[in-house]
C-alpha cells in the first residue's frame, strides 16, 4: 500500500484519514504469468495499480493472430477507459505481478469521499496517457532496428523480462526477424 500512496503523492496530498479509506477501498491481489486480468467482450469494471510485474495489453488481429498493443510495468494504473462497455482487448499477466484493486463502488467511495479524488485520478490518468503517446508515437515510423531501439529506451527493463515473442509482436516483427536485429546491434 505504501508503493500506492507514495505514488498518488506525486500528484497531490493526502491526509491520514483519507489514506485509510484508499487502504480499506482496496484488496491487494496476485496474478501469475500468463494468467488473464481482463478478457474482450467482458466487462471489466476494476481500477488496478502494479506493485510488482509487467501486463500487455492485447488483441487477435482478422488472421488470428495475437498481437501486443501495449506493456504496463510497476507503478502504473490499468483502467477500463470506457466504463460500462465491456472491454476490447486482453490484459495479460506477461510476468507474476502483484496488484492493488479497486472494485468500481470502492473507486465511487473515493470519489464521493475524497474532496480532490477526481482531479488526482484526473492528472494520473493524463500522465500515463502522456507517457503511452511518447512511448507509442517514436515507434510509428521508424525502421525495425530504430523501433527496437527505441523501444529498448523506453522500456529499459522489459527486455529480461517478458518473453521476445511479446516484443516482436509489440513491434510488429516476427521473432526470428528481432533475433537478427538483437545479433546486429551487439
Amino acid at each position: 500500500m505504501e508503493q500506492l500512496i507514495e505514488y498518488i503523492l506525486q500528484f497531490s496530498n493526502l491526509n491520514t484519514q483519507q489514506i485509510e479509506l484508499i487502504s480499506k477501498n482496496s484488496v491487494e491481489t496476485e496474478l501469475h504469468k500468463d494468467e488473464y486480468f481482463a478478457e474482450a467482450g467482458k466487462r471489466f469494471d476494476y481500477y488496478a495499480f502494479i506493485l510488482e510485474g509487467v501486463f500487455r495489453i492485447c488483441y487477435y488481429n482478422r488472421k488470428g493472430e495475437e498481437i501486443t498493443k501495449y506493456f504496463i510495468e510497476e507503478n502504473h494504473f490499468i483502467a477500463n477507459p470506457y466504463r460500462a462497455e465491456p472491454f476490447t482487448e486482453y490484459i495479460q499477466a506477461a510476468t507474476d505481478c502483484k496488484l492493488i484493486i479497486f472494485s468500481q463502488q470502492q473507486w465511487k467511495e473515493l470519489s464521493n469521499t475524497i474532496l480532490d479524488w477526481d482531479t488526482i485520478t484526473n492528472k494520473i490518468f493524463h500522465s500515463a496517457l502522456m507517457k503511452k503517446v511518447d512511448r507509442m508515437s517514436s515507434l510509428v515510423s521508424e525502421d525495425a532496428t530504430t523501433r527496437y531501439l527505441i523501444f529498448l529506451e523506453k522500456f529499459p527493463t522489459l527486455v529480461n523480462r517478458v518473453p521476445l515473442s511479446y516484443i516482436a509482436s509489440y513491434l510488429g516483427v516476427t521473432q526470428s526477424s528481432l533475433s537478427r536485429i538483437r545479433k546486429n546491434i551487439r
